[in-house]
């Protein structure tokens, strides 16, 4: 949704104060008269009207540039996205600091496909008091629930250049500016972060993807190792200015993102979505499971992608777990064709009814207790797949995942259904929750209720950093919106929360 400049004054709710049988009175406000009534034919969706009320305004003073901007907007609700773009960059051109105007042009760049020029005009937007990225979050929120893939992907990419770029990324920047480096995260340095960056920097040092100026970072990032296993530091540690002069450039920075285009087909044709969507609505189970899930195109596809991405800024999990998320560069044109077509393939599960919420990737080391990552999603539906291949696991009966037939209450908070094991632990005790238990298999997918506490199993994997356990996860709609929930997810212990719809997604769990 574009912006149109609204004038500040009085008559604002006095009305416009028309003279005349429709003309504006004569007078030194009266370009801001055209305005109003080009605001008023506009917000009627009378465009052409409105252009005319605005194109008055400009007669009456020329460097008008809202009236610039508002003709840019009516042009590109009539579809003239040429005439739209001159106009946006008139109005910038008459004044610079118009805040609308660089926010039109900037979305009509993005939906246009024209990154490059996108994030260049972004720059501009960086010196203002308030977080710019929080305009951005609300264009790719709105992308998403309104099921445009392309346009969400074009956000996130922004999104995450601003708060995670580089020297290095993105590639498209002009080389002769500054790094965006807007956004300063909450970063922490870890043991378990710095090993995998040193292994993935090798990793793309071999594959000649990045070149010999990360020698001197992975010797940085090997004696920072052995300083903090000297010191016992062995907790997540905030980085001082000591650590940000030796690696603040490179740490938790993207430095590469996998160039990783849509494929003919991304699900495989080796299971039938229809005969999965009765399984999960109507099953014994409750939980589906989806072997020879992906294409094998599309699986090596997102394998190379989680491979050579550095994109892994997640590091504040336990056992030296890494996160990367879909805001913070784990984000590909093939993840967002995964994600749609599962929306197209299980229209009673998913379809429309349900947009994708979120997307991301999680890599586990080789060594992963039992029980340690117990928790419930904020979705309606997840669907979680695996793309390590099955030689690197040497527990064929273990490393996959448990879902539990018992749901989080809807009035608990985030924190508690999410990281409070001993809680989690002692209701699933007292719900005597049985379980269903999924060995690890590389092309995967378990297609569940998000609400089910459910954990990944015991983890016993080779060394090495192409055997890292990797999964992907697609949480689609809300919690609180899921039609299939079952009352009873209200725990009356704790307090009351607003009731939901009952039925089960599956006659077992129901019993």
């Amino acid at each position: 949704m574009s912006l149109f400049e609204r004038r500040s004054s009085a008559a604002d709710a006095d009305g416009p104060g028309w003279g005349g049988p429709g003309d504006p009175q004569d007078g030194p406000d009266i370009a801001q008269q055209f305005m109003a009534r080009g605001q008023q034919d506009a917000e009627a969706k009378r465009y052409v009207d409105a252009e005319a009320s605005f194109r008055r305004a400009i007669e009456h003073k020329s460097d008008f540039a809202a009236a610039y901007n508002n003709i840019g907007w009516v042009r590109q609700m009539l579809g003239d996205i040429e005439g739209a773009e001159l106009r946006y960059r008139q109005s910038l051109h008459f004044n610079p600091s118009l805040r609308a105007a660089r926010k039109n042009l900037l979305m009509l760049l993005v939906k246009s496909g024209r990154r490059k020029e996108s994030f260049e005009l972004w720059r501009d937007e960086l010196t203002s008091d308030e977080d710019p990225t929080i305009f951005l979050e609300d264009q790719l929120s709105r992308a998403l629930r309104e099921h445009d893939f392309d346009l969400a992907g074009e956000y996130a990419a922004l999104l995450s250049a601003f708060r995670w770029g580089s020297k290095w990324h993105p590639a498209e920047a002009d080389a002769g500016r500054p790094p965006a480096f807007l956004m300063e995260p909450a970063v922490f340095l870890t043991i378990p972060k710095l090993a995998h960056d040193v292994e993935q920097f090798s990793y793309l040092q071999r594959k000649q993807i990045i070149g010999s100026e990360f020698t001197a970072v992975i010797s940085a990032y090997d004696k920072l190792i052995d300083e903090m296993k000297a010191d016992g530091l062995q907790a997540p540690t905030p980085l001082n200015d000591d650590i940000r002069a030796r690696i603040g450039h490179v740490y938790n920075r993207i430095i590469n993102v996998r160039t990783t285009p849509r494929v003919s087909r991304a699900l495989s044709d080796e299971w039938d979505p229809a005969k999965a969507e009765a399984d999960y609505l109507d099953g014994d189970c409750g939980v589906v499971v989806v072997d020879d899930f992906l294409s094998r195109e599309a699986l090596e596809n997102v394998r190379l992608f989680c491979l050579e991405s550095t994109v892994w800024s997640g590091n504040r999990y336990n056992h030296g777990r890494l996160g990367a998320f879909f805001r913070d560069g784990f984000n590909c044109p093939l993840l967002l064709q995964i994600a749609k077509e599962l929306q197209d393939a299980l229209p009673r599960v998913i379809g429309r009814r349900y947009p994708l919420q979120q997307l991301w990737g999680f890599k586990t080391g080789e060594t992963l207790p039992a029980d340690s990552t117990t928790h419930a999603d904020f979705a309606a539906v997840n669907v979680n797949f695996w793309i390590t291949p099955d030689d690197a696991n040497l527990d064929k009966e273990s490393g996959g995942m448990v879902v539990y037939d018992v749901q989080a209450p809807l009035n608990w908070d985030f924190d508690s259904y999410n990281g409070k094991l001993g809680v989690i632990g002692s209701y699933l005790r007292r719900k005597k929750a049985g379980s269903v238990r999924i060995p690890y298999r590389q092309n995967r997918a378990i297609i569940f209720n998000s609400d089910l506490f459910h954990a990944t199993e015991a983890v016993h994997f080779r060394p090495g950093y192409e055997n890292h356990r990797v999964n992907v996860t697609m949480l689609y709609g809300f919690r609180e919106n899921d039609i299939h929930h079952l009352d009873e997810r209200i725990d009356r212990s704790i307090g009351s929360a607003r009731p939901s719809s009952a039925g089960w997604r599956s006659a077992a769990f129901g019993r």
